[in-house]
């Protein structure tokens, strides 16, 4: 009997001490470098950080981009599940082309629409070519932080709606398709089909990809940091400048620790909102 009970834990035991190694530790030392001073536990770290001007405009930034940036594309790869779906003729080309941004490193993005973007980039040179500017938009002007908002938006749904498509095609094709031909039977139309039986039925597809994703977006630095440098200051970027160029590992542990909080409030959030059809009834 206690052989029994204890089997199922010797089996896990790799992946507790895996778990423990790569996340469990460095979390624990990055709690106690953020609260830890010369003289013992201390807030001064954490006051530094809510001096710093770029702090709260980093966490508005990044609360902004997660906030356009996820629905976004969740209804992009949605859409595109479905179409791919709707027209399986072309369903390989589809998956290839819309999946092709996936193997494009994030710093190489940036740089792709940073030629855009950039004052003699391609966008201005068509605007001025069709005359419908004169000298060009400021795009990534410092001054202009509506338009480095949706430089960095524009960037980030190209380079990773494909992840979210992996994850919704993934949960498309698990859905069978006498459900949805019950329906048509029955006359429920195209909006009813997807509400009341593909959405519902995607649930944890939804969940993987929403939390992953709003994960991902927090993470955002690469693309933002070859658009505008720190005019447009991210929460990870923060991190980075804290650690790498300020020199103060403790700041650093500090906003790493407000990323994680937002990470695990959001999937908490994702978890309780998007539910299976079992759970839902």
């Amino acid at each position: 009997m206690m052989s029994r009970l204890r089997s199922p834990w010797i089996l896990l035991l790799p992946s507790i001490v895996l778990m423990s190694a790569l996340f469990g530790w460095p979390l624990v030392q990055a709690v106690l470098e953020a609260f830890r001073g010369g003289d013992g536990f201390t807030l001064a770290n954490w006051d530094r950080l809510f001096d710093d001007p770029y702090v709260l405009p980093a966490l508005r930034n990044t609360l902004l981009l997660i906030a356009i940036v996820v629905p976004v594309q969740l209804v992009l790869a949605v859409a595109m599940a479905l179409l791919m779906q709707a027209w399986p003729r072309f369903a390989g080309g589809h998956f290839y082309l819309w999946c092709l941004p996936l193997a494009i490193s994030e710093l190489a993005a940036g740089l792709v629409w940073l030629s855009i973007f950039d004052n003699r980039g391609y966008l201005n040179s068509l605007l001025v070519g069709i005359g419908l500017s004169d000298d060009g938009v400021q795009w990534l002007g410092y001054r202009n932080a509506g338009t480095m908002l949706l430089a960095v938006v524009v960037a980030e749904i190209w380079r990773a709606t494909s992840l979210v498509f992996v994850i919704v095609v993934a949960g498309v094709q698990m859905i069978p398709r006498d459900y949805d031909e019950a329906a048509q039977v029955f006359g429920a139309n195209l909006w009813q089909r997807l509400r009341h039986v593909t959405l519902p039925l995607l649930g944890p597809s939804l969940q993987v990809a929403l939390i992953l994703r709003t994960i991902l977006a927090l993470q955002a630095f690469a693309v933002a940091q070859a658009l505008t440098g720190r005019d447009f200051p991210l929460l990870v970027g923060e991190t980075y400048e804290w650690y790498a160029n300020l020199q103060n590992p403790a700041v650093a542990s500090a906003v790493s620790l407000i990323v994680l909080a937002i990470s695990l409030a959001t999937a908490v959030f994702y978890l309780r909102a998007v539910r299976q059809p079992e759970q839902a009834r």
